[in-house]
């Protein structure tokens, strides 16, 4: 089977011949018919999350996926061959830039039936972290103020209108060349992050979600109300994700200092600070799928590359410059 794998932090992505995948008796034998490209794809690549997700190498690289079953273990009842499907496989099973891929049943969902192939397999990871982000941890509620970085991005154009679905006013960062484009999707408030500042011309937010962390994020504490609280994915990781991810006592320890500054900074404020690193999860997509196909959340894809054009394309996402995701199609 064919795949782009690492072979070394740092390295270009190598194609590479793989065994096939082994299909236990909860899984679903999936065959690729297109793969999402984020940017914790290049950052496993370059090794920046190597402490706390210690992936051992070669790895076959790929967060998001969507394609037809074609086979399924023995105790598998939601699925059968021919379905068409996505997901965002468990983070110790990624893997999509490759052919095939068994995916826990219990992680993948039908496809909303209204888009295409590459449409879905831009959607599984960002939109779990906006769900999870906005709806799980931020618990948004009509009225609320939420503010979005990034907005034209992956995570970005999927959370602003996930934040105007669930009521909130939504402020987002965006270029000025994008300010139209993050209006049409639910933003109420654009900010011009290249002239403008966002921390004087904005106060009393409920809720921030930050994609950029440093001194971004910094600034993001400072237009929270108190009680108010910031959600990043960029990191620093926090103590609680280090509780939840099984991480050692000494990895726990070093993870606390990562994020220290932080915390103290948003203690200060009255505000709170948390990680986000999102997870797999088929129940949110089946809400997520029924979201899309009445029309209330549409994927954003601004690319579409082919699968021999995998590492090229990995290393490009961080000229920027695509609004939403790329997107490997296999088709």
């Amino acid at each position: 089977m064919r795949a782009f794998v690492v072979t070394k932090y740092k390295q270009p992505l190598q194609e590479a011949d793989v065994p096939e995948p082994t299909v236990g008796e909860h899984d679903v034998l999936v065959r690729v018919e297109a793969a999402g490209l984020n940017p914790l794809d290049e950052k496993i690549r370059d090794g920046e999350f190597k402490q706390v997700l210690p992936y051992k190498l070669p790895l076959i690289l790929g967060n998001d996926v969507a394609g037809t079953v074609i086979g399924v273990g023995a105790a598998v009842r939601g699925f059968k061959p021919g379905d068409e499907v996505y997901a965002r496989p468990d983070k110790d099973r990624i893997g999509t830039f490759a052919e095939r891929i068994a995916v826990a049943e219990d992680d993948l969902a039908l496809k909303p039936a209204s888009i295409s192939m590459e449409s879905a397999g831009s959607l599984p990871l960002v939109a779990l972290t906006a769900w999870q982000a906005l709806v799980e941890r931020g618990k948004v509620r009509p009225g609320q103020k939420v503010l979005i970085h990034a907005g034209a991005g992956g995570v970005g154009s999927i959370a602003i209108q996930l934040a105007a679905h669930l009521g909130a006013s939504v402020a987002a960062t965006a270029g000025a060349s994008n300010a139209h484009f993050v209006r049409a999707l639910g933003a109420d408030t654009v900010i011009d992050y290249r002239n403008q500042d966002f921390e004087q011309l904005l106060t009393g937010y409920d809720l921030v979600l930050d994609s950029l962390g440093g001194e971004n994020l910094e600034k993001s504490l400072r237009v929270l109300k108190p009680g108010g609280k910031a959600i990043g994915i960029a990191g620093p990781p926090d103590p609680a994700f280090a509780r939840e991810a099984g991480l050692n006592p000494l990895l726990r320890l070093a993870v606390a200092g990562l994020s220290r500054k932080i915390r103290k900074q948003a203690k200060k404020l009255g505000v709170t600070y948390e990680f986000l690193l999102m997870r797999a999860g088929g129940d949110q997509l089946r809400q997520i799928a029924t979201l899309i196909d009445q029309g209330v959340l549409r994927p954003v894809v601004g690319k579409v590359v082919g699968f021999d054009e995998t590492p090229q394309a990995l290393q490009s996402l961080s000229q920027g410059g695509i609004r939403g995701k790329a997107v490997i199609s296999n088709g």
